[in-house]
């Protein structure tokens, strides 16, 4: 731990030493024995755009898991898939969303507000929309198109498919499984969070509760900025938030002369400390929870990991950094990973790479007759 010294100027943090933390606290250098809603904790949720990528995730991370241990979990309604942080689909604990989802109601009803959705509502009130689509979802589960027809009944002069998706942003709502389960593609279906969890989920938290968060990402993700909180959480007025709990934090500065915050117990490992080589799945929060990107991605790789249609690649992490991305291909029989490196690859390198594959393809495609890992050729990000 830095020593604090009145008047001093804080410590600067190399990227290389900002990656290393970020690392361990993401059990990226080391896998975590954790269970998989103790992870899902520990990371404040997995993005969860695309049901596969959280299985993905938790498989990089733990040392045990089987595909089972997160459809279980979505089953018995211990995770959840609801709209969290930033308005994006999210897999978070049953606890975190009671906890963390009235301190990003506020943001999500201004998002709302804000979308090209709320057209619709021509002079109606968001209020009394989210009543009605609350009411219709009382009844039992409903996926948006039956969520639109039932709003019909109130509105017909609207556009219900539009308001279903204001209901389904704004309202305290679930994915009910299979939604969200692995290789599930259909529509999901809706429940509100009052049935599916058995506790209503208020539209508003105290100050409290987001400091708490604020304090969660910092553990998760930091240290950071207040535009990396500001970032990954969606909420307003991130940097007075931090300010005020600057005097229980650890200050640091990055190479850029950007102010940081840290908890003061959190780990910083040495950035020397070798890191082993990971498969990062499509949308991992580690590529989208800092605005400032470079403690684990090179900015010339961006345009080859973020698309211009909103998707983020799987990624190939190597000595802690972004050096490829990767794809998973499945036919009835077989299963092939291929790695598209953006640099050329040591023999020690590649091997360690390849171990991970053949674990990836065991747990994510077991069902295959035969596995196998590709190299294509060195692409180098433009």
């Amino acid at each position: 731990m830095t020593t604090k010294t009145r008047g001093a100027a804080p410590p600067t943090l190399s990227a290389r030493a900002l990656n290393r933390a970020l690392l361990a606290r993401q059990s990226l250098l080391e896998r975590s024995d954790e269970s998989v809603e103790a992870m899902a904790e520990r990371l404040v949720g997995l993005q969860a755009q695309a049901p596969n990528p959280p299985y993905l995730g938790l498989w990089t991370r733990l040392q045990r898991f089987a595909l089972d241990d997160l459809t279980r979990a979505l089953q018995e309604r211990r995770i959840v898939r609801a709209t969290m942080m930033r308005g994006t689909l999210h897999l978070v604990s049953a606890a975190d969303y009671r906890a963390l989802r009235p301190v990003l109601q506020p943001a999500l009803r201004r998002l709302s507000l804000a979308s090209g959705h709320a057209k619709a509502l021509r002079g109606l009130e968001l209020d009394a929309l989210r009543r009605a689509g609350f009411e219709a979802l009382r009844a039992a589960p409903l996926n948006a198109a039956e969520l639109g027809d039932a709003l019909r009944a109130h509105w017909p002069e609207h556009d219900c498919g539009e308001l279903a998706l204001l209901v389904r942003s704004a309202e305290a709502l679930v994915h009910v499984p299979p939604a969200g389960c692995w290789d599930w593609h259909k529509p999901a279906a809706f429940a509100t969070a009052l049935d599916w969890l058995g506790a209503a989920v208020a539209d508003e938290a105290g100050e409290d509760a987001a400091d708490a968060m604020a304090l969660r990402y910092l553990r998760a993700f930091g240290p950071a900025s207040a535009r990396d909180f500001g970032a990954w959480s969606g909420l307003s007025a991130p940097a007075e938030r931090l300010r005020r709990l600057r005097p229980q934090l650890q200050v640091f500065r990055d190479e850029d002369g950007t102010e940081l915050f840290d908890l003061p117990d959190a780990p910083r490992p040495p950035p020397e400390l070798p890191a082993p080589p990971r498969l990062l799945p499509e949308f991992d929060n580690v590529l989208l929870a800092h605005a400032q990107r470079e403690r684990i991605l090179d900015p010339s790789a961006r345009a080859a990991v973020y698309t211009r249609n909103g998707l983020v690649a799987a990624t190939v992490l190597v000595d802690g950094f972004v050096a490829g991305v990767w794809k998973l291909q499945r036919d009835a029989r077989a299963a092939t990973l291929t790695v598209f490196p953006f640099r050329r690859l040591a023999a020690a390198e590649r091997a360690e790479l390849e171990a991970q594959a053949a674990d990836c393809l065991r747990v994510a495609a077991a069902d295959r007759a035969t596995h196998d890992v590709r190299y294509a050729r060195v692409q180098k990000p433009v």
